[in-house]
Protein backbone atom coordinates (compact mmCIF):
# COMPACT_ATOMS: atom_id res chain seq x y z
CA UNK A 1 0.00 0.00 0.00
CA UNK A 2 1.35 3.43 -0.87
CA UNK A 3 0.78 5.94 1.40
CA UNK A 4 0.61 9.78 0.81
CA UNK A 5 1.33 11.71 4.38
CA UNK A 6 1.11 15.92 4.09
CA UNK A 7 -0.49 18.51 7.15
CA UNK A 8 -0.99 21.89 7.43
CA UNK A 9 1.79 22.54 10.57
CA UNK A 10 4.45 22.32 8.22
CA UNK A 11 7.26 19.79 6.89
CA UNK A 12 9.28 20.54 10.26
CA UNK A 13 6.36 19.92 12.65
CA UNK A 14 5.98 17.18 15.41
CA UNK A 15 2.56 15.85 14.70
CA UNK A 16 4.67 15.07 11.18
CA UNK A 17 6.84 12.76 12.65
CA UNK A 18 4.08 11.13 14.37
CA UNK A 19 1.87 10.71 11.06
CA UNK A 20 5.25 9.10 9.72
CA UNK A 21 5.97 6.83 12.30
CA UNK A 22 2.34 5.84 12.12
CA UNK A 23 1.98 5.03 8.43
CA UNK A 24 5.21 3.08 8.87
CA UNK A 25 3.30 1.00 11.18
CA UNK A 26 0.70 0.30 8.03
CA UNK A 27 2.95 0.27 5.15
CA UNK A 28 6.85 0.65 4.09
CA UNK A 29 5.73 2.62 1.15
CA UNK A 30 5.69 6.38 2.48
CA UNK A 31 5.85 9.45 0.67
CA UNK A 32 5.66 13.16 2.28
CA UNK A 33 4.58 16.04 0.72
CA UNK A 34 3.97 18.52 2.96
CA UNK A 35 3.30 22.70 3.60
CA UNK A 36 7.19 24.62 4.19
CA UNK A 37 5.17 26.82 6.72
CA UNK A 38 2.69 26.47 8.35
CA UNK A 39 -0.68 26.85 6.96
CA UNK A 40 -3.18 26.74 9.83
CA UNK A 41 -6.35 27.26 8.68
CA UNK A 42 -6.37 27.78 5.05
CA UNK A 43 -9.21 25.91 4.55
CA UNK A 44 -9.23 24.34 1.26
CA UNK A 45 -7.39 27.32 -0.01
CA UNK A 46 -5.27 26.40 -3.56
CA UNK A 47 -2.28 29.05 -4.75
CA UNK A 48 -3.10 30.60 -7.71
CA UNK A 49 -1.16 33.95 -7.72
CA UNK A 50 2.12 32.71 -7.44
CA UNK A 51 4.38 30.09 -8.54
CA UNK A 52 5.09 26.56 -6.24
CA UNK A 53 8.41 25.46 -5.37
CA UNK A 54 9.20 22.23 -4.16
CA UNK A 55 12.25 20.99 -2.66
CA UNK A 56 13.14 17.44 -2.45
CA UNK A 57 14.12 16.70 1.38
CA UNK A 58 14.74 13.69 0.36
CA UNK A 59 13.66 10.77 -1.81
CA UNK A 60 10.36 10.61 -0.70
CA UNK A 61 9.87 13.66 1.28
CA UNK A 62 8.98 17.19 -0.35
CA UNK A 63 8.43 20.30 1.15
CA UNK A 64 5.97 22.78 -1.02
CA UNK A 65 5.68 26.72 -1.08
CA UNK A 66 1.68 26.15 -0.70
CA UNK A 67 -1.21 24.55 1.07
CA UNK A 68 -1.88 21.09 2.17
CA UNK A 69 -4.54 20.65 -1.01
CA UNK A 70 -1.34 22.08 -2.95
CA UNK A 71 0.42 19.55 -1.80
CA UNK A 72 -1.63 16.69 -2.22
CA UNK A 73 -2.55 17.87 -6.04
CA UNK A 74 0.98 18.17 -6.81
CA UNK A 75 2.13 14.60 -5.22
CA UNK A 76 -0.95 12.84 -6.93
CA UNK A 77 -0.60 14.45 -10.30
CA UNK A 78 3.24 14.68 -10.60
CA UNK A 79 5.62 13.54 -7.61
CA UNK A 80 3.55 10.37 -7.44
CA UNK A 81 2.06 10.52 -10.79
CA UNK A 82 4.03 6.77 -11.72
CA UNK A 83 1.92 5.04 -8.70
CA UNK A 84 -0.91 7.17 -7.50
CA UNK A 85 -1.54 6.89 -3.61
CA UNK A 86 -3.89 4.40 -2.02
CA UNK A 87 -4.53 6.69 1.24
CA UNK A 88 -3.90 9.81 1.93
CA UNK A 89 -3.36 10.37 5.60
CA UNK A 90 -3.20 14.46 6.76
CA UNK A 91 -2.05 15.66 10.31
CA UNK A 92 -1.18 14.71 12.94
CA UNK A 93 -2.56 18.07 13.72
CA UNK A 94 -1.75 20.22 17.38
CA UNK A 95 -4.94 20.84 18.25
CA UNK A 96 -7.96 19.38 17.74
CA UNK A 97 -10.12 19.50 14.23
CA UNK A 98 -13.60 18.96 15.51
CA UNK A 99 -16.89 21.47 15.14
CA UNK A 100 -16.84 23.87 12.76
CA UNK A 101 -12.97 23.87 12.71
CA UNK A 102 -13.61 21.22 10.64
CA UNK A 103 -14.66 24.44 7.80
CA UNK A 104 -11.28 25.77 7.59
CA UNK A 105 -8.82 23.70 8.89
CA UNK A 106 -6.15 22.62 6.64
CA UNK A 107 -5.58 19.44 7.79
CA UNK A 108 -8.73 18.26 6.99
CA UNK A 109 -8.47 19.80 3.49
CA UNK A 110 -5.76 17.23 2.83
CA UNK A 111 -8.15 14.90 2.99
CA UNK A 112 -10.61 16.49 1.08
CA UNK A 113 -8.43 17.04 -1.83
CA UNK A 114 -7.45 13.11 -1.88
CA UNK A 115 -11.08 12.35 -1.53
CA UNK A 116 -11.48 14.03 -4.76
CA UNK A 117 -9.38 11.83 -6.29
CA UNK A 118 -11.13 9.25 -5.41
CA UNK A 119 -8.31 7.90 -2.86
CA UNK A 120 -9.44 7.37 0.52
CA UNK A 121 -8.31 9.62 2.97
CA UNK A 122 -7.72 10.23 6.90
CA UNK A 123 -7.43 13.45 9.14
CA UNK A 124 -6.16 12.78 11.90
CA UNK A 125 -5.44 15.84 14.84
CA UNK A 126 -4.02 15.52 18.60
CA UNK A 127 -5.87 17.47 21.22
CA UNK A 128 -4.26 19.60 23.71
CA UNK A 129 -5.11 21.11 26.70
CA UNK A 130 -4.28 24.66 26.40
CA UNK A 131 -2.93 26.14 22.64
CA UNK A 132 0.51 27.84 23.80
CA UNK A 133 3.71 26.93 22.94
CA UNK A 134 4.77 25.36 25.96
CA UNK A 135 2.32 22.69 26.04
CA UNK A 136 3.59 19.44 24.32
CA UNK A 137 0.63 17.29 22.88
CA UNK A 138 0.11 13.49 23.82
CA UNK A 139 1.91 12.45 20.38
CA UNK A 140 2.03 9.41 22.02
CA UNK A 141 -1.96 9.16 22.44
CA UNK A 142 -2.17 9.43 18.58
CA UNK A 143 0.65 6.83 17.81
CA UNK A 144 -0.73 4.32 19.83
CA UNK A 145 -4.37 4.01 18.48
CA UNK A 146 -3.58 4.93 15.25
CA UNK A 147 -2.51 2.50 13.20
CA UNK A 148 -5.06 0.19 14.38
CA UNK A 149 -8.05 2.43 14.20
CA UNK A 150 -6.84 2.88 10.16
CA UNK A 151 -6.42 -0.60 9.74
CA UNK A 152 -10.35 -1.10 11.04
CA UNK A 153 -11.67 2.02 8.81
CA UNK A 154 -9.43 0.05 6.08
CA UNK A 155 -11.31 -2.97 5.97
CA UNK A 156 -14.83 -1.34 6.12
CA UNK A 157 -16.50 0.17 2.51
CA UNK A 158 -16.54 3.70 2.46
CA UNK A 159 -19.83 5.85 0.78
CA UNK A 160 -18.09 7.87 -2.05
CA UNK A 161 -17.46 11.30 -1.34
CA UNK A 162 -16.33 10.51 2.53
CA UNK A 163 -13.58 11.02 4.52
CA UNK A 164 -12.81 10.21 8.27
CA UNK A 165 -11.71 12.58 10.59
CA UNK A 166 -9.92 11.21 13.68
CA UNK A 167 -9.40 13.36 16.99
CA UNK A 168 -7.79 11.74 19.55
CA UNK A 169 -8.66 13.55 23.24
CA UNK A 170 -5.78 15.62 25.81
CA UNK A 171 -4.84 12.15 27.69
CA UNK A 172 -1.83 9.96 27.59
CA UNK A 173 -2.71 6.65 26.06
CA UNK A 174 -3.12 4.61 29.19
CA UNK A 175 -6.13 6.83 30.20
CA UNK A 176 -8.06 6.50 26.47
CA UNK A 177 -10.94 3.82 27.36
CA UNK A 178 -12.97 4.30 24.19
CA UNK A 179 -12.90 4.81 20.50
CA UNK A 180 -16.57 6.71 19.76
CA UNK A 181 -17.99 7.36 15.76
CA UNK A 182 -19.44 10.64 15.85
CA UNK A 183 -21.16 13.69 14.01
CA UNK A 184 -19.72 16.67 13.83
CA UNK A 185 -20.87 19.46 16.96
CA UNK A 186 -20.56 23.14 16.70
CA UNK A 187 -19.89 25.71 19.21
CA UNK A 188 -21.09 29.03 19.77
CA UNK A 189 -19.94 30.89 17.00
CA UNK A 190 -19.47 34.15 19.28
CA UNK A 191 -15.78 32.11 20.50
CA UNK A 192 -14.15 33.09 17.71
CA UNK A 193 -13.11 37.49 17.50
CA UNK A 194 -10.88 39.93 16.34
CA UNK A 195 -8.37 41.11 19.06
CA UNK A 196 -7.17 44.55 17.74
CA UNK A 197 -3.68 45.88 19.22
CA UNK A 198 -1.24 48.85 18.14
CA UNK A 199 1.40 48.90 16.54
CA UNK A 200 5.03 50.48 17.57
CA UNK A 201 3.73 53.25 14.87
CA UNK A 202 0.38 53.53 16.16
CA UNK A 203 -1.23 52.10 13.97
CA UNK A 204 -4.35 49.38 14.43
CA UNK A 205 -4.12 45.57 13.74
CA UNK A 206 -6.07 42.70 14.67
CA UNK A 207 -5.08 39.01 15.71
CA UNK A 208 -7.93 36.81 15.50
CA UNK A 209 -8.53 34.24 18.30
CA UNK A 210 -10.60 32.03 20.50
CA UNK A 211 -12.18 32.89 23.70
CA UNK A 212 -12.25 29.49 25.05
CA UNK A 213 -15.12 29.76 27.62
CA UNK A 214 -16.28 26.50 28.46
CA UNK A 215 -19.15 25.07 26.87
CA UNK A 216 -21.95 22.23 27.18
CA UNK A 217 -21.74 19.90 23.85
CA UNK A 218 -24.55 17.87 22.46
CA UNK A 219 -24.08 14.08 22.74
CA UNK A 220 -22.57 11.82 20.26
CA UNK A 221 -20.52 15.00 18.87
CA UNK A 222 -16.66 15.10 18.23
CA UNK A 223 -16.85 18.02 20.82
CA UNK A 224 -18.45 16.00 23.90
CA UNK A 225 -15.51 13.15 22.88
CA UNK A 226 -12.90 15.35 23.52
CA UNK A 227 -14.51 17.05 26.24
CA UNK A 228 -14.70 13.37 28.27
CA UNK A 229 -11.66 11.64 26.63
CA UNK A 230 -12.86 9.71 23.96
CA UNK A 231 -11.05 9.43 20.15
CA UNK A 232 -13.71 10.77 18.19
CA UNK A 233 -13.97 9.05 14.86
CA UNK A 234 -16.35 11.42 12.40
CA UNK A 235 -17.05 10.49 8.43
CA UNK A 236 -17.25 14.12 6.85
CA UNK A 237 -18.41 14.70 3.22
CA UNK A 238 -18.27 18.10 1.12
CA UNK A 239 -21.81 18.40 0.34
CA UNK A 240 -22.97 21.55 1.61
CA UNK A 241 -26.46 21.33 0.60
CA UNK A 242 -29.18 21.03 3.30
CA UNK A 243 -31.70 18.95 1.75
CA UNK A 244 -34.77 20.09 4.22
CA UNK A 245 -34.69 23.65 2.43
CA UNK A 246 -34.18 22.24 -0.85
CA UNK A 247 -37.48 20.51 -0.51
CA UNK A 248 -38.78 23.88 0.47
CA UNK A 249 -37.69 25.95 -2.45
CA UNK A 250 -38.00 23.53 -5.08
CA UNK A 251 -42.06 24.02 -4.27
CA UNK A 252 -41.85 27.78 -4.81
CA UNK A 253 -38.89 27.96 -7.62
CA UNK A 254 -38.51 24.35 -8.97
CA UNK A 255 -39.47 24.30 -13.02
CA UNK A 256 -41.32 27.90 -12.73
CA UNK A 257 -39.75 30.39 -15.74
CA UNK A 258 -37.64 33.08 -14.30
CA UNK A 259 -40.09 35.58 -16.07
CA UNK A 260 -42.75 34.01 -13.86
CA UNK A 261 -40.64 34.11 -10.16
CA UNK A 262 -39.64 37.70 -10.42
CA UNK A 263 -43.57 38.71 -11.25
CA UNK A 264 -44.67 36.72 -8.31
CA UNK A 265 -42.16 38.47 -6.41
CA UNK A 266 -43.93 42.20 -7.69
Amino acid sequence: MRILLTNDDGIEAEGLECLERIARELSDDVWTVAPAVEQSGKGRGITLTEPLRVNRVNDRRFAVTGTPTDCVVLAVNDLMADHRPDLVLSGVNRGHNVGEDCSYSGTVAGALQGMAFGIRSIALSQSLERFHDEVTAHWETAEAFAPAIINRLLDQTWRDGVVMNLNFPALPPELVKQVEVTRQGFRDIGEMHAVRRTDLRGRDYYWMSFRGAKQEHADGTDLRAMDEGRISVTPLHIDLTHRESLHDLKGVLGGAPPKQVAKAAE
